[in-house]
């Protein structure tokens, strides 16, 4: 009877060795009729939409709209990936929304490391970035530096538009909503897309950690 019982543990104790290992290993790869790869992941998952062929170069969102609902001031940081261009919404070390970011230029890169969101302000307008008209509202400069370049007489600078303004640095680096190219493009701030950064603005405070890597 001990026997048995003992064989019995055994068994069961296989069964949930494979089981884990089982659980542990990544789908096998798969090609259409066609000889393109198929997307081993069921669809709407976070593994699906990052084994996508387009991914990280996507403009698409994915969210995680249950954790979404569960996250906020308390609970919540971003994670800038300059490599990938890619922002997230994080709760814990959970990913809440996936999303592409625009960062800056190597002549004005995007700094690295930990910050702390210093200020939020719905709608910003940058003091130094932007276009210059002139007296008749022709725009003479698109990519204007109102420390560098002259306004015309009778004209005037117009700052960038850099709504949901989320602070990082005391010398004017921020994130916020902004024309998103799918490679590095601004002054140094972070650029996100106007249908997400207003979700991401509402889930963070003044003090809320952003780790750009």
């Amino acid at each position: 009877m001990i026997k048995v019982r003992k064989l019995a543990q055994c068994a069961t104790a296989g069964a949930l060795l494979l089981l884990a290992n089982c659980a542990s290993q990544k789908p096998v790869a798969q090609t259409d009729q066609n000889g393109k790869p198929i997307n081993p992941y069921p669809v709407g998952t976070y593994e699906h939409f990052k084994a996508e062929p387009t991914y990280p170069k996507t403009h698409s969102v994915w969210k995680n709209e249950e954790l979404l609902s569960r996250t906020d001031a308390s609970n919540s940081h971003i994670k800038i990936d300059l490599a990938t261009q890619r922002g997230f919404l994080m709760n814990g070390e959970e990913v809440v929304i996936d999303y592409p970011i625009c960062s800056g230029v190597k002549s004005r890169p995007t700094p690295t490391g930990t910050f702390y969101i210093m200020e939020k302000i719905v709608d910003k307008s940058s003091n130094r970035y932007g276009k210059i008209v002139d007296a008749e509202g022709k725009v003479v400069n698109r990519d204007a530096d109102a420390l560098k370049d002259p306004v015309p007489e009778g004209g005037q600078f117009v700052g960038a538009p850099m709504r949901y303004w989320m602070r990082l640095t005391h010398d004017g680096v921020g994130h916020h909503i902004g024309p998103v190219r799918r490679y590095p493009a601004s002054h140094a701030c972070v650029r996100g897309p106007s249908g997400t950064i207003p979700t991401v603005y509402s889930k963070v405070k003044a003090g809320t950690r952003v780790v750009i890597e």
